[in-house]
């Protein structure tokens, strides 16, 4: 069987990115796919001041596997959109497995899709990391609806997102398994309605297995050169609005002035803050941006304006947190979830989280508000505890339960082990679809 996993390869940065190479390893590994990642060279229009790939990290996250990458999709060149469709059907693939994570990409995606709807032999599959954004416009549900309609299967990480799916799509009709079960019928065209229901597969985000803990890796020894203290809570990955590092400080700072024995770790980049400030074409797309932002989003924040790292200073708490705020290289990030001993999500909003699962294969317990999906993972007590979102109070209590009522690792062991990323291939790779034609 052929496989292409479309989405971010693993040259740029981030969990799409770590989520669809650890997808495409994990389709290699069972000897029965032939699996290429189709990817983006330029993911967002020029105008978005960020940099999007790693230039940090090593270690090839492909070394061993026989995955080809072919890197092909500009965003700003519709002429590449061709290009990609045309690789991708002389692959001969019999599934396309693209990663859906932010509608403005709905523009291309949709239209690659569209076209392979041509070939009702290869099976399309959106890998659905959310459906309805936070605060989203009229416009992010005309690019969403574009981009996912054509297809033909659908996974989901949560039923939250099954509802938000049903919720964009009211006429269409869905079937819902968590195995992986699904007979398509044929289709006649592009963006065709099938003769029965859309299978929809809900699964799990799968525990990353590209980050593990390392034998000798000294613990005691990191702990005692950042100044760390007995008790170690963790915030990792980019800071963004919606992650609620802001709430994360504030109620740390309240458990620090209880106690003597705790730290935070907080190691990640800003995500707006990557290029250099001071160069002219920074200062274009800053502008450039800003203006597209008004005009489309006028009930939108501006997040790069958001600076959760400035309350340190302010609360008094800046020799109680170790701050790595940068893009943590792929080698380097065991180190900080080790030296940890809980996971903090106070997200105001949630979709399934990379973090979450990247602290699963470390056994690391979490703390987390009671929003979109986390209740569905984290039984509160077992593997971890739910605070009250936008309660700063109860999230400081919370953090306290965790270092007064300590969560057993094997309880976050029992809770993973079905989430693995060769169970979830398995699902994906199912018989029961349309034969080749």
């Amino acid at each position: 069987m052929k496989i292409v996993c479309y989405g971010p390869g693993p040259k740029f940065k981030g969990g799409i990115s770590n989520y669809n190479t650890s997808l495409a390893k994990a389709l290699d590994r069972r000897g029965d796919c032939e699996v290429h990642i189709v990817s983006w060279t330029q993911q967002y229009p020029a105008i978005i001041p960020r940099e999007f790939v790693d230039k940090t990290s090593k270690v090839d996250l492909l070394e061993g596997t026989d995955i080809k990458v072919h890197y092909l999709t500009n965003y700003n060149n519709p002429l590449t959109w061709q290009e990609t469709y045309r690789k991708i059907v002389a692959l001969k693939p019999d599934k396309v497995i693209f990663q859906w994570a932010i509608a403005i990409q709905g523009l291309p995606l949709g239209y690659i899709a569209r076209k392979l709807k041509k070939h009702p032999e290869i099976e399309v599959i959106f890998d659905l990391h959310f459906v309805i954004q936070k605060e989203s416009s009229s416009l992010d549900k005309r690019f969403t609806a574009y981009g996912i309609t054509p297809a033909d299967t659908f996974i989901a990480h949560a039923y939250k997102t099954v509802d938000e799916l049903k919720e964009l799509f009211p006429t269409r009709k869905f079937a819902v398994n968590e195995t992986g079960e699904r007979t398509l019928a044929k289709q006649s065209g592009a963006g065709a309605q099938e003769n029965g229901p859309t299978p929809v597969i809900k699964l799990y985000h799968p525990i990353y297995d590209l980050f593990a803990p390392r034998a000798d890796f000294d613990v005691a020894a990191f702990k005692r050169e950042h100044g760390l203290r007995q008790h170690v809570f963790l915030f990792f990955g980019f800071i963004r609005k919606y992650k609620g590092l802001h709430n994360v400080i504030r109620a740390f700072a309240e458990v620090a002035g209880r106690r003597d024995d705790v730290s935070l770790i907080i190691c990640g980049e800003s995500f707006w803050d990557t290029l250099k400030s001071d160069k002219l074409s920074t200062k274009l797309k800053n502008a450039t941006f800003g203006l597209a932002k008004k005009v489309f989003l006028k009930k939108a924040d501006d997040e790069r304006e958001y600076r959760p790292l400035e309350l340190l200073d302010e609360l008094g708490i800046r020799d109680r947190v170790m701050v790595k705020n940068e893009f943590v290289a792929n080698e380097e990030v065991h180190k900080y979830f080790q030296a940890s001993d809980a996971v903090v999500l106070f997200y105001e909003y949630a979709t399934p989280s990379g973090v979450e699962s990247i602290s699963y294969n470390f056994q690391l317990p979490a703390v987390a508000t009671n929003v979109g999906h986390f209740p569905e993972t984290i039984r509160d007590g077992f593997n971890g505890y739910l605070a009250e979102p936008e309660n700063v109070a109860d999230m400081a209590r919370q953090m306290e339960r965790m270092i007064e009522q300590p969560i057993p690792r094997q309880n976050v062991h029992e809770t993973t082990k079905e989430m693995s990323w060769d169970n979830y291939a398995a699902a994906i790779v199912q018989s029961g679809l349309r034969p080749r034609q």
